[in-house]
Order: C-alpha cells, then sequence, then structure tokens
C-alpha cells in the first residue's frame, strides 16, 4: 500500500509539472510583442493573433482580408456635446510595447448607407482612452471623413466633409512614444495627416488595430485588407526646437 501510494504521488508531481510546463509555453507564446513579431518577419500581420475587445455581429477571416457584419446601435463615445457613453463598438487589436512604428490599413465600406455607418483604425485601451479613425456615412450627397481621440473620459470629434461616392480609404496610424498620428490615403501611396494627438494613457503597452460600428438601426458589411506593420513613417520633428527649461 505504501508502495502504491508514493507511485501515486510520484505521477501526480509529474502531471502537474508537465501542465505547469505547458502553461509556461503558452506564456511565453502569448507574451509575444506582434509589432515586433510583424517587422521581424518583413511587417506582414499574422491575423490569428488579433483578439476581439467585443466580437461583432458576424465576422470572417478569409485569406489577408477580414471582414466586420456591424450590429445596429454599435458605437464608440465619451460624454462630450451628446452628453451619452457609448462603448460597444466590436474592435480587433493587437498589441505592442514598440515606441515607434506604423500600422497601415486598407478598408473597404461599399455597404454602408446608414448615417454613421463607420468603419477604420482604432487604438482602444478602455472605455474612457481611446483613438480612432474612419469615414462615416451621411447622405447620398457627403460623408464625413475624421478621427476621434477620447482621454479621460472625454471625446472630440475633427472632421472633413467628403464625397458620398468614396467607398474606400487607406490608414496610417503611426506611434511616436506616446504621441500618435494618423493619415489618410486614397491609393495607399500618398498619405494626409488627419491627426496629430497625445494620448495620456498610451505611454506603455497599447492595442490597436480596427473596428466598425453603425450606431443607428443599421448593419453593414466592411472589408479590411492589405494590413501591415512598417519602420515608423512618422518622422521625427525637424523644425522648431523645444523651449528650454
Amino acid at each position: 500500500m505504501r508502495k502504491r501510494n508514493i507511485f501515486m504521488l510520484i505521477a501526480a508531481a509529474a502531471f502537474v509539472a508537465g501542465c505547469s510546463g505547458s502553461n509556461s509555453e503558452k506564456v511565453v507564446a502569448d507574451s509575444v510583442d506582434d509589432v515586433t513579431e510583424a517587422l521581424r518577419v518583413g511587417g506582414s500581420i499574422d491575423l490569428n493573433r488579433l483578439q476581439w475587445t467585443r466580437e461583432p455581429a458576424a465576422f470572417e477571416v478569409v485569406g489577408d482580408t477580414v471582414r466586420v457584419t456591424t450590429a445596429p446601435h454599435t458605437d464608440l463615445w465619451q460624454r462630450t456635446y451628446y452628453h451619452f457613453q457609448n462603448d460597444n463598438a466590436p474592435v480587433l487589436q493587437m498589441r505592442t510595447r514598440e515606441q515607434y512604428f506604423s500600422f497601415v490599413v486598407k478598408t473597404d465600406f461599399t455597404q454602408s448607407h446608414q448615417r454613421f455607418d463607420q468603419c477604420g483604425i482604432v487604438m482602444y485601451l478602455d472605455s474612457e482612452n481611446w483613438l480612432k479613425g474612419s469615414v462615416e456615412y451621411e447622405n447620398e450627397a457627403f460623408q464625413h471623413l475624421g478621427s476621434v481621440a477620447t482621454n479621460n473620459g472625454y471625446s472630440d470629434w475633427a472632421t472633413t466633409a467628403i464625397p458620398a461616392d468614396v467607398k474606400t480609404m487607406w490608414y496610417r496610424f503611426s506611434r511616436r512614444a506616446d504621441d500618435y498620428c494618423i493619415e489618410c490615403s486614397t491609393d495607399g501611396i500618398s498619405f494626409s495627416q488627419m491627426r496629430i494627438c497625445h494620448m495620456h494613457a498610451a505611454a506603455g503597452e497599447i492595442r490597436f488595430g480596427i473596428y466598425a460600428c453603425s450606431p443607428e438601426e443599421s448593419s453593414f458589411t466592411a472589408a479590411f485588407t492589405d494590413m501591415k506593420i512598417t519602420e515608423c513613417a512618422w518622422k521625427a520633428h525637424d523644425g522648431q526646437q523645444p523651449d528650454k527649461e
């Protein structure tokens, strides 16, 4: 009986050790920095590593394409002007501690048709700290190309009107420490600045990626393609020098 008990203890210890080894391997795998890994392999992104903060009504990943179908009454906004807090848009992101890099993605929103239908890039940290850039449908004449920075629970919205027949847009999201730049492009080659901003809660590890939502009674499918990571395309400032302290 004693030998049997000793054998059972040894077997149990071996089982625990084996489990511990598996968990350790999982922790190591999960700790891989997505941007560092993408840069290591030439900028390509492993879409299987991206994680949903909230899943959409439906989605599919085929090859290098992610399609997201929105649900009605999904949105991101905090307080300012409208005095409501909407925090239920689906967000698909990767994570990194890299301080200098750029993320590029092409969006196709051909199916958008209801006011505020939108899709684009996002850096969602938590409900009160996030950054996004997108085209929001308005009507058959025009739509809003814009961006929102939400710091400490208050959102702003900077926009410009563009023709309603624009149905694709490229975005480039760049990080320089805890400062960020969003740019847009109609051809994926020439990018124009949309916003430069400081994000108070985004100095360390961040999560960023793509999103789509339909704030009103609507649903549409957005397509995201050509995602890649590059060295930081937002170069260091070379003009006026900082004030001396």
